[in-house]
């Protein structure tokens, strides 16, 4: 099945909310437990904070729509001024469907989505080889560490990771 970008909009936050929940298992219960990502993904993933993300001004909020499920989600915003820093909050690919070029995909829209920015960062666990390995096959490079991925009291070490636009 082959699968379409499109912008994500409010029927779908109950699917998208699933599949985060369902892939965040998938990739971070060898980590750091099931209680701890179930916890996250009740706060992060939650309907509640994912309906901001759809009015948001200067971001691209998209998915991967087959006509009968999504195969993947991906939420960046521009973070200056200016627009010329762009930072990828999240870019998800659900396990049964990982492999396919769908993350590639929804990257691109991405980048296409800022046209006037210079550099897109985001942040990455560094024991999470599939994401890490497909960022640097997509330009990325590491430029710092922090301490709180996604949060500021996380305590969720990752990688900061950039590569420039245009």
């Amino acid at each position: 099945m082959t699968f379409f970008i499109r912008t994500a909009g409010r029927a779908d936050l109950p699917t998208i909310s699933a599949l985060l929940s369902e892939t965040w298992h998938d990739t971070y219960d060898g980590i750091y437990g099931v209680d701890r990502v179930s916890e996250i993904t009740k706060s992060w993933h939650s309907l509640k904070a994912l309906e901001p993300r759809l009015g948001r001004p200067e971001s691209e909020f998209v998915v991967a729509d087959d006509g009968r499920r999504l195969g993947g989600m991906a939420f960046a915003a521009s973070s200056d001024a200016q627009r010329k820093l762009v930072v990828l909050h999240q870019l998800y690919v659900h396990p049964s469907v990982q492999g396919q070029g769908i993350g590639t995909e929804l990257l691109r829209e991405i980048f296409e989505a800022f046209p006037d920015a210079l550099t897109i960062r985001l942040e990455v666990e560094e024991a999470n080889e599939k994401a890490l390995n497909f960022y640097k096959s997509h330009g990325f490079v590491a430029t710092g560490r922090t301490d709180n991925c996604g949060d500021r009291t996380s305590g969720i070490p990752a990688l900061v990771m950039e590569r420039p636009l245009g």
